[in-house]
């Protein structure tokens, strides 16, 4: 092994450390969202725009153990429209609305009565939607509680998006080139960072890109 091979090793295990982290705080986030609103299941699909599907990126309650990982077109049912729209949505009988598509909640193997989701937004890009569905009291979501269910998607589309940067970095650094993999390194180091020391980080890296492709 190379020192080139050696540097890229060393930085994906240190970013696949880092993704692991984003991966379970997405995990707590939804863990922690289905205790506050004592639902049957609660979940993150993150959009993959190249593929437009959304995918269970992580699962509390129902499906937790089978769902991860699944995928489904972005514009299908509720999760698909509250991405289009960028709105959060509130449903008490899904069976009701025209929005709600079946025979997605059929593949996943779970038929909610009622839900609440919405979408995980980072500046202008939606990334994807947080879900929480079937409270057992089956009493309608108060106002208090979407503007509670809008924080839980702040923190869970920030943790998305690092997740989305570490892998991304992750792929550079396989990628080959030692230019490259130096690039992938920077933009790790980049996560750990705050303020106006990541903004700098940031413009750094910009300027490396511009560089690397002239």
């Amino acid at each position: 092994m190379n020192d080139g091979d050696r540097l890229r090793e060393a930085i994906s295990a240190g970013i696949g450390t880092s993704d692991q982290a984003h991966a379970e705080l997405l995990n707590s986030i939804v863990e922690v969202a289905r205790a506050i609103f004592s639902a049957r299941a609660s979940s993150i699909q993150l959009f993959e725009e190249e593929a437009d599907e959304l995918v269970f990126e992580a699962v509390a309650g129902e499906g937790a153990d089978t769902l991860v990982g699944q995928r489904f077109p972005a514009g299908a049912g509720v999760a698909g429209w509250v991405l289009a729209a960028r709105q959060p949505l509130v449903i008490e009988d899904v069976a009701a609305d025209p929005r709600f598509a079946r025979e997605v909640a059929e593949s996943t193997g779970y038929v909610p009565q009622g839900l609440m989701a919405v979408p995980l937004l980072l500046d202008d890009r939606a990334l994807g939607v947080l879900e929480v569905l079937d409270r057992p009291e089956r009493s309608k979501f108060s106002l208090a509680e979407m503007d509670l269910l809008g924080l839980f998607a702040e923190q869970a589309a920030l943790a998305l998006d690092l997740s989305l940067r570490a892998r991304r970095a992750k792929a550079l650094a396989a990628g080959g080139d030692d230019e490259v993999g130096a690039v992938a390194s920077l933009a790790a180091a980049l996560d750990a960072l705050e303020g106006e020391r990541k903004e700098a980080g940031v413009r750094l890296l910009n300027a490396l890109e511009e560089l690397l492709r002239a």
